[in-house]
Parts: C-alpha cells; sequence; structure tokens
C-alpha cells in the first residue's frame, strides 16, 4: 500500500524527474521515491565510514612491525 503526499519541488527538477522517468519507464513518484531510497543509503554509508574513522582514531590500528617485515619478505619472494 503506497502513501500518498504532495512536495513542492522547483521546476528544474520537475522537469529532470520527468526525463529520468520516461528514460527509466518508470512513474514520477518511482523516481522520488528511488532517489530518497538512494540519499538514504549514501548517508547511512557516510555515517558507517564516520563512525570507523572515529573508533580507528581511538584504537591503534597500525600493523606489528614482524607482521610487517613478515609481508615485505612474502611479496618481495613473489615478484622474483
Amino acid at each position: 500500500m503506497n502513501t500518498k503526499t504532495a512536495i513542492s519541488i522547483p521546476p528544474d527538477v520537475f522537469r529532470l524527474s520527468e526525463k529520468l522517468a520516461k528514460r527509466l519507464k518508470i512513474s514520477r513518484s518511482a523516481v522520488f521515491a528511488l532517489g530518497v531510497k538512494k540519499l538514504s543509503e549514501e548517508h547511512d554509508e557516510e555515517e558507517l565510514i564516520t563512525r570507523i574513522n572515529a573508533a580507528c582514531a581511538e584504537i591503534d590500528t597500525s600493523v606489528d612491525p614482524t607482521l610487517r617485515a613478515y609481508q615485505a619478505r612474502r611479496l618481495k619472494g613473489k615478484n622474483s
């Protein structure tokens, strides 16, 4: 079941929604619904990245020097 709503948008956005709806062969309502969904996903992704960066700022995420040396030796051996 869908919910009806009325929104006010600038004429240029309306024209863009018309073009996109025709190109995708979907309704204007579907265009706006997809737009809101995509914006929400992008916002959620940005929030997750912010939280990960905050955690990394509090925790030592550097690679152990012994492991780094081991990885360097292994990579050197594969590139020879």
